[in-house]
């Protein structure tokens, strides 16, 4: 008997409950369900109901989830802007064909280009970039209908004006412009703008200048050095609001960001004076004679070890042509812009981890002090000299600066002099750090250091090219020092082709943003 009662105890046992048993059976009919189904994907996006029926059990089937593209959730990667509400595209059609109307066969030629960017909504300049969208690359004039074509499409596709910039100058039916794409927007700047008229004459230098132009867009709007503007770096950049101000400005050297003649001479007569054998290219020996050999020799090699400069011919033959050289100038009179210190960054990295470590600077700060001991300078041990260093930076990881630290920094130029520009070096140690601080905070609009220096550049070049001029007695005075530059430019230039496009740089991606400053590419 107890061996009866002790079976039925353990049968007891077995048996589940009445909940528990539904609850076994409708979690076993469910992985039998799944373990049938030959779409498993279907099974957890819900689009399946497993219905498991057992006896006199009913489960309660499941809810499908949502579609993974729900119109719940917005939009968050949007290239060609974000829609700004319904445009009255008929309206806008309208005043086009109004427009037309009005040129013989309803036919618009380029000068008539100016009156249809207008009826447009778009600058006066856009005008050359609309008139090659709609084919006026293969004739001399485009038809209403193909105009309005090609405009309705922009409207619908493109919400804002970067990305309707980047969509009518890109050639390559991408979000984003190369610098071949700016060329002919750029000429007809160059050809109807009244402050550059006098470049269209004869033995002019006019692509020249163009080339100068594009090198600065990039050199200000590429931030991720990636040789391709999108239209999130337009959008952050000041560069459309320059093009806006193009036909409200007759003076071209206002627009010191981008477009000034001004500061295309300064840097053109800077290279020619380096170049001294006419081949517009330029070595580290030629290189180094700049500022009256300010830069230390290490910077040099590293300026042209690749860090900074295209393509691969500056790694085999050690020369740079015009375009590096427009970029190196600008970055070694202005060391406070965040391309400028991304640049020299580049340069000191030496091992291109993101950190400039105590050995890296150690390694520029030698030469220096041999500089000034050949000038009976003494200079400060390099320990007493890093540890000022740190104080300046004050980077965020202890004896470890980086690109964030650097832009963060508003002495960033102290710093970058002290350990490859001996002449600028000498100047800041002249200063106090409380007056250089000041000058860096002082209130309403400044003049960069480039404005600076190009301004004084070129009043240098204009002494020159006065002291130069005819006298009163009617003889025939020498050539200036510049017209000698560009007189001596005309024969090779005549026969050299313009515009050899240098590959793009590497985007920086072993080094920290710091923010916003670097957007991905």
């Amino acid at each position: 008997m107890a061996a009866a009662a002790e079976g039925r105890s353990a049968h007891s046992r077995a048996q589940p409950r009445e909940g528990e048993a539904m609850e076994n059976d409708s979690t076993l009919g469910r992985l039998a369900a799944v373990a049938n189904t030959e779409n498993m994907e279907d099974v957890f996006k819900g689009e399946k109901i497993l219905e498991v029926k057992t006896e006199g059990v009913q489960t309660k089937p499941q809810e499908p989830l949502p579609p993974a593209g729900s119109h719940s959730v917005p939009a968050f990667y949007l290239p060609r802007g974000r829609p700004q509400g319904a445009v009255d595209v008929d309206a806008v059609i309208a005043r086009m064909k109004e427009t037309f109307s009005q040129f013989p066969l309803r036919r618009a030629t380029m000068e008539d280009m100016g009156r249809v960017a207008k009826a447009c909504g778009c600058p006066l300049y856009w005008k050359a970039p609309l008139f090659y969208r709609a084919g006026g690359v293969c004739m001399d004039s485009v038809s209403v209908n193909r105009f309005v074509h090609m405009w309705r499409n922009v409207l619908h596709t493109c919400h804002d004006d970067a990305a309707r910039f980047v969509h009518l100058l890109s050639t390559h039916g991408g979000n984003y412009l190369v610098q071949e794409d700016f060329f002919p927007f750029l000429q007809d700047v160059l050809k109807t703008h009244p402050g550059l008229a006098f470049l269209n004459q004869p033995y002019t230098f006019s692509n020249w200048y163009i080339m100068t132009v594009i090198q600065r867009i990039f050199y200000t709007v590429n931030r991720s050095w990636s040789g391709r503007i999108t239209c999130a770096e337009l959008r952050r950049s000041t560069f459309l609001q320059n093009v806006a101000l193009l036909e409200e400005e007759p003076d071209i050297n206002r627009f010191t960001e981008f477009f000034s003649y001004e500061h295309f001479h300064v840097i053109f007569c800077k290279f020619r004076e380096l170049d001294t054998d006419h081949d517009m290219l330029i070595d580290p020996r030629d290189l180094a004679r700049h500022n009256d050999h300010a830069i230390s020799t290490k910077m040099i090699k590293r300026v042209f070890s690749g860090a900074v400069t295209r393509g691969r011919k500056v790694q085999k033959e050690r020369k740079i042509g015009y375009a590096d050289f427009v970029w190196f100038l600008i970055s070694e009179e202005d060391k406070k812009t965040p391309t400028s210190i991304e640049y020299w960054f580049r340069c000191m990295d030496l091992d291109g981890d993101g950190v400039l470590s105590m050995f890296e600077l150690e390694y520029f700060y030698d030469e220096q002090c041999q500089r000034l001991d050949s000038m009976a300078i003494e200079a400060l041990p390099f320990k007493d000299y890093f540890c000022q260093m740190l104080d300046l930076v004050k980077p965020q990881r202890e004896g470890k600066i980086t690109l964030h630290d650097l832009k963060r920094c508003k002495l960033a130029n102290v710093f970058f002099d002290t350990f490859f520009n001996i002449k600028k070096y000498l100047d800041h140690e002249q200063k106090e750090q409380a007056s250089l601080l000041r000058e860096n905070e002082s209130d309403g609009p400044q003049l960069s250091d480039w404005e600076k220096y190009a301004a004084e550049e070129y009043d240098i070049l204009v002494a020159e090219e006065a002291a130069g001029e005819p006298w009163e007695g009617g003889y025939e005075a020498e050539l200036s020092p510049v017209d000698q530059k560009l007189s001596a430019l005309r024969s090779p230039l005549a026969q050299r082709p313009f515009f050899e496009a240098p590959s793009a740089l590497g985007p920086l991606d072993l080094y920290e943003s710091g923010g916003d400053d670097l957007p991905p590419s």
